[in-house]
């Protein structure tokens, strides 16, 4: 049986591992995770001091992980989050196990582009304050997973719009559709009647603003913390 790694294209395209950071750590050697990682980072990310990311995440370029967010790869491995995503205070991505005395569990796993990840991101995705995504999951790109909303064991199309405390478990929600406030998506019947996003829809645009925001406080707050 195969065992997990960090797929090698994504770790050559990033700039370094970030071991100098007390909050950027390697995960620990257990049953479930025989491989020690440290988070893979850019030089222009920027993870506040009050967050924690640990062991197989890899963050693209301009990801900003603002306070209280958790991004654990210490259990599902590996953690993926694209080019100029952001991750708000009191996000949680982690993961179900992937991995059991050597043998991979593919179950606990999604793939894109031939690779397996516990929890995969896409570039410009916002998780909103108190939002999770809990793996074996995929949020395509520029999609809004809004305020304590949950993804789980679910994939979410590119262009999508979580609303606030929505739920979406066991499920692939189409692209460019949007999700209510408090609604509850647990089959794939309700996962395709789900409202195609258009220009009458009120949040259509909305993650434009968000990204507009949090690229701008990636790159302002990790100036900062060089030139202190």
């Amino acid at each position: 049986m195969r065992s997990l790694a960090i797929p090698l294209v994504l770790v050559a395209a990033c700039a370094h591992p970030r071991s100098e950071l007390p909050n950027v750590a390697p995960n620990v050697q257990t049953s479930f995770s025989h491989a020690v990682s440290t988070p893979q980072l850019h030089h222009h990310d920027y993870v506040h001091p009050l967050a924690s990311v640990i062991g197989a995440v890899i963050l693209g370029d301009k990801v900003f992980v603002a306070p209280g967010a958790s991004v654990r790869g210490d259990e599902g491995q590996p953690i993926y989050i694209g080019d100029d995503a952001n991750v708000q205070d009191g996000v949680v991505v982690h993961a179900l196990e992937t991995e059991e005395d050597g043998h991979v569990i593919e179950q606990n796993l999604v793939h894109v582009n031939g690779e397996s990840f516990a929890v995969w991101i896409g570039p410009m995705v916002s998780l909103a304050h108190q939002s999770q995504v809990h793996g074996p999951a995929l949020v395509g790109a520029h999609t809004f997973v809004g305020m304590q909303a949950l993804v789980f064991r679910a994939e979410v199309g590119e262009n999508c719009v979580l609303e606030p405390r929505a739920l979406v478990m066991g499920v692939k929600i189409p692209a460019g559709r949007y999700v209510s406030a408090g609604q509850v998506v647990r089959t794939q019947a309700e996962a395709d009647a789900l409202p195609k996003i258009d220009e009458n829809y009120p949040f259509a645009h909305l993650n434009d603003g968000v990204l507009h925001v949090n690229t701008q406080l990636a790159e302002g707050y990790e100036h900062a913390s060089l030139v202190q």
